[in-house]
């Protein structure tokens, strides 16, 4: 009676365990720049660029207007960047989130979407970017960091700051190219 008990046990555990998703980027939820709870599973079938981004950085102008460049060419139906402002490197993201939205949308008509200040590194890291880190073997030490995440939510690649977004985009363009096949060899 105690052996088919433990069966028993070992089979719902096995079964519980097979039904348990496995963690990718898409499965975390994360708070919009204007505080709303947001599942990142919306974004799950695109290519996603996810920026840890900051408003008082020498990086600031050239990246922003390149990614937002790279939104408008590639559209949000197969492809995001995602940006999170931190303020951990040098200080350089102060602002609230309202300031930074405003500061984006009005300075480089950013369109992408925007998410709370948060950390990026270290042991108070946001627990997306802790899952990056670990993904990619490649943790934040300055602002603009850059990961590349298929549309399963798995991390293709990291760039530091110094990498712009031009030498990263045909690492994008090819993957959103095999969505746009993918879907056509499906019609």
């Amino acid at each position: 009676q105690g052996i088919v008990f433990l069966l028993l046990l070992i089979l719902a555990f096995s079964f519980s365990a097979s039904q348990q998703k496995e963690t990718d980027f898409y499965t975390f939820k994360v708070v919009n720049i204007r505080g709303k709870l947001v599942s990142l599973e919306k974004y799950r079938g695109s290519v996603s660029l996810i920026v840890n981004v900051a408003s008082e950085c020498g990086y600031t102008d050239s990246h922003y207007k390149a990614l937002q460049q790279l939104q408008r060419e590639l559209g949000s139906y197969h492809f995001n960047v995602l940006a999170f402002p931190c303020n951990q490197f040098g200080q350089q993201e102060p602002d609230s989130n309202k300031e930074i939205e405003n500061f984006v949308r009005k300075t480089y008509g950013v369109s992408f979407p925007m998410f709370s200040k948060i950390a990026v590194s270290g042991t108070g890291a946001n627990s997306a970017f802790k899952y990056l880190i670990e993904s990619s073997g490649e943790e934040p030490t300055w602002n603009f960091w850059k990961y590349l995440v298929d549309p399963n939510g798995k991390v293709v690649k990291a760039w530091d700051s110094t990498v712009s977004v031009g030498e990263i985009k045909p690492h994008i363009t090819d993957l959103v190219g095999k969505i746009i096949l993918k879907k056509k060899d499906e019609l």
